[in-house]
This record gives structure tokens, C-alpha cells and sequence, in this order.
């Protein structure tokens, strides 16, 4: 019996599709949407090695100030590693402080302000 190639079909993978919407904080103009895309582009690991995207690793920067990191399914590419970076990138930038890092849904993260106007709303009422 020959196995015909109908009968030898193998499913393959969609590409992941992550996305990080810098929106809020890139229209205040605290926050540079270019730099971190090349940030990204520099600091990216694949393979344990940095600046080696090729066609694995794609990321495209969107008109309202997201970012779209398209990884191949033949590479392991987690969403907690680009929350690592991203954390790193505003560190570096002093944004620490006043932005964080929130998961929107399965494959997207956004960028918020701490709601400190809350916490000091709080403070008044004990008075």
C-alpha cells in the first residue's frame, strides 16, 4: 500500500499575533511609538540571539500608536517576554512610575496611567 500525498497532509500552524496598543500615552507625547519599535527590533531574542528576526519575527507599527509582533510557529515566542521588554523600555525611559503594563485580552497588552487622581480623592474624604 503507497501512501499518496492527499492522504499525508499535515496541519499547519497559524502565525501569533501579538499587540500592544500605545495609544493614550503616545498621544500625551510622553511616550515615542518609533523609538520603541526599534527598541524592540534590537532587544528581541530568537534562537538566544538578539537582532535575529529575519522572517520569524515581524513587527509593524499601526497608524493609532500600536504595535503588531507577528511571530512563526515554528519558534517559541511567549506574550509575558514582550511584557518583560516593554516593562524594561520604560523603565529605561523613566515611565515607570506613571505607566504600567495591562493585559487587554489573550493576545493584546496595553499601555495605562497608575489612576493616581483615585488615590488622592481617597485621602481628602478621611479628613
Amino acid at each position: 500500500m503507497a501512501v499518496t500525498k492527499k492522504d499525508n497532509k499535515v496541519a499547519k500552524k497559524a502565525p501569533v499575533k501579538f499587540t500592544i496598543d500605545c495609544s493614550s500615552p503616545a498621544n500625551d507625547g510622553i511616550f515615542d511609538v518609533d523609538s520603541f519599535e526599534k527598541f524592540l527590533h534590537d532587544r528581541v531574542k530568537v534562537g538566544g540571539r538578539t537582532g535575529n528576526l529575519s522572517d520569524t519575527v515581524t513587527i509593524v507599527k499601526g497608524a493609532s500608536g500600536t504595535l503588531t509582533l507577528t511571530a512563526q510557529p515554528s519558534i517559541q515566542f511567549s506574550k509575558r517576554y514582550i511584557k518583560y521588554l516593554t516593562k524594561k523600555f520604560l523603565k529605561k525611559h523613566q515611565l515607570r512610575d506613571w505607566v504600567r503594563v495591562i493585559s487587554s485580552s489573550k493576545n493584546a497588552y496595553e499601555l495605562r496611567y497608575f489612576n493616581i487622581a483615585e488615590a488622592d480623592g481617597d485621602a481628602e474624604d478621611d479628613e
